[in-house]
């Protein structure tokens, strides 16, 4: 992401047009969020991690030729973008549940601390190390490396080994059916509810900012891409440090109120580096809205999973990929407002009114708060 937004800046130096990368990687999840729920209830699970990544793999390859040859355009970068959100979203839920099928309940909200340390640590190298690589050797070197990682992803993914009776693939039913139910379901749990809410909140308001960081390295804080990929990667440190900090936690009963009070933390480290003009105020408050992700982004999935039936786990997922979709909405917003006010405005506007929404759905749906019962058919 950091490297085709700082290539889509360079070659247009367009706010609007920067936002648009981000709203192609997350589009694919809005639209096939929920089909990517139903594959996870219906198909192999593991075949389609395989898949999905060797697909990342390829596009990868073809967007780095394009950049070697010269012959890159801006849409070369959107339609990776969009392959990139495309493979994310069909294979969400499957990653997620079989994480379930493996470890069951009782170790499951640290498994999936321990998936989101592993996520933070790449969020935290990548956009550092892009920073580095675009300085040192361009945005084409930076895809190459880019590709490499990728390549050894597909590799780990080929060696990983599913029990077999967590591989047969469920019985055939109507997608539509599957569609209907997943929304039904999710209606008459007030906790998932709560979730699926605050989730649409955040990736509405809260993740769009990213598309903004290098605008705002640029021509706000004035700092080179080595610093800007920092101060991406400052984000990433943050969530490690929570990721690692619930992942340790030996017992855990009250998920919601971590969920809840990691989204309010992170809405606050983005209204503070919204007000910031300095690179030294900048880098703490991208720390705090990190740290916030991980109390968000481990107990979204963590909640819906332990709270859902077991035959409806999968289209649980799949309503919570759907709100996950909401970013790329996030993203034209904020570069609508961007382009026409500025960068600091769309993001302080973000912030506040992420804070007034994720009140008033605390307040309206207090059991996010109580402590977590499993699902006894879990």
């Amino acid at each position: 992401m950091i490297l085709l937004a700082w290539l889509t800046l360079e070659m247009t130096d367009a706010p609007w047009l920067v936002a648009l990368v981000g709203f192609f990687s997350q589009i694919p999840t809005l639209v096939l969020g929920l089909l990517g729920g139903i594959m996870a209830d219906r198909v192999n699970r593991y075949r389609l991690l395989v898949i999905t990544q060797a697909v990342s793999v390829v596009a990868g390859m073809l967007m780095t030729l394009m950049l070697v040859s010269g012959a890159v355009q801006v849409w070369h970068g959107y339609s990776l973008a969009a392959i990139t959100g495309i493979c994310w979203a069909l294979s969400f839920p499957a990653r997620r549940a079989i994480l379930y099928d493996l470890l069951g309940s009782a170790d499951l909200t640290n498994a999936i601390a321990l998936d989101t340390v592993g996520m933070n640590v790449s969020r935290m190298i990548g956009p550092a190390l892009a920073g580095v690589l675009i300085g040192a050797i361009g945005v084409s070197g930076g895809f190459m490396v880019m590709v490499g990682t990728n390549a050894l992803g597909l590799l780990l993914i080929g060696l990983l080994r599913v029990p077999p009776q967590q591989q047969e693939i469920r019985q055939q039913q109507s997608v539509l059916r599957n569609l209907m139910e997943g929304f039904a379901y999710v209606k008459t749990d007030p906790i998932i509810m709560a979730v699926i809410w605050i989730t649409l909140i955040i990736n509405l308001l809260l993740f769009s900012y990213t598309t903004m960081v290098p605008i705002l390295a640029r021509d706000v804080l004035h700092v080179d891409p080595a610093l800007m990929g920092a101060l991406q990667a400052g984000e990433g440190l943050g969530a490690l440090v929570g990721s690692m900090l619930i992942a340790s936690r030996m017992t855990m009963n009250y998920h919601g109120r971590i969920y809840v009070g990691g989204s309010l933390l992170s809405l606050l480290g983005l209204l503070m580096f919204s007000m910031s003009r300095w690179y030294i105020v900048s880098f703490p408050a991208i720390l705090f809205l990190g740290l916030g992700t991980a109390g968000f982004a481990t107990m979204q999935s963590a909640i819906v999973m332990l709270v859902a039936k077991s035959d409806m786990r999968g289209r649980a997922l799949g309503v919570l990929s759907l709100a996950i979709g909401a970013g790329p909405l996030g993203m034209l917003i904020v570069g609508a407002v961007a382009e026409s006010v500025s960068p600091v405005f769309a993001l302080r506007v973000n912030a506040l009114v992420g804070i007034v929404l994720l009140s008033l759905i605390t307040l309206c749906m207090p059991s996010i708060m109580d402590r977590i019962h499993p699902h006894p058919t879990s």
